[in-house]
């Protein structure tokens, strides 16, 4: 019966419908992607999966004490290298320009702050001379 009513509809109804599916497809990709880069906006995916892994593997640490065993070296040895790669990514997440940084620097714009953000944020160093040349425009060259 079903094969009956497909040959019963027109070829321009079967295409309005494929664009209709496509139309709503198109509108809940767009939604998902912006939430995906809502999200990110404030937590890097890096940083969130790494952090998850970081929970697991001290999870598992537990787990082995929770018995009353202590933890394999490999756990211990895993959980040395995580406390290092994550100092390593922060590092890289706040340093200027960093996504980490980004938001510090938008959390410290808010005069109702209970904490001061701005200690968080690298130290400004001096411009160097280049650095200092780069920035002057042409009618600097006129100075002597």
């Amino acid at each position: 019966m079903a094969e009956e009513e497909s040959d019963n509809v027109s070829d321009h109804v079967i295409l309005l419908r494929i664009a209709r599916e496509l139309k709503t497809i198109r509108e809940l990709i767009g939604k998902a992607l912006y939430a995906i880069g809502e999200a990110e906006s404030e937590i890097p995916e890096k940083l969130r999966r790494f952090m998850n892994y970081c929970h697991d593997i001290h999870a598992m640490k537990f787990m082995y004490e929770e018995v009353g065993h202590q933890a394999p070296d490999w756990v211990m040895r895993e959980l040395e290298r995580v406390d290092d790669r994550y100092r390593q990514i922060m590092k890289d997440m706040k340093a200027e320009g960093g996504p980490i940084n980004k938001v510090i620097r938008e959390m410290a714009k808010d005069p109702t702050n209970r904490w001061d953000h701005t200690r968080l944020l690298p130290k400004q160093t001096e411009p160097t001379n280049e650095q200092r040349n780069e920035n002057r425009t042409d009618l600097d060259e006129g100075e002597c």
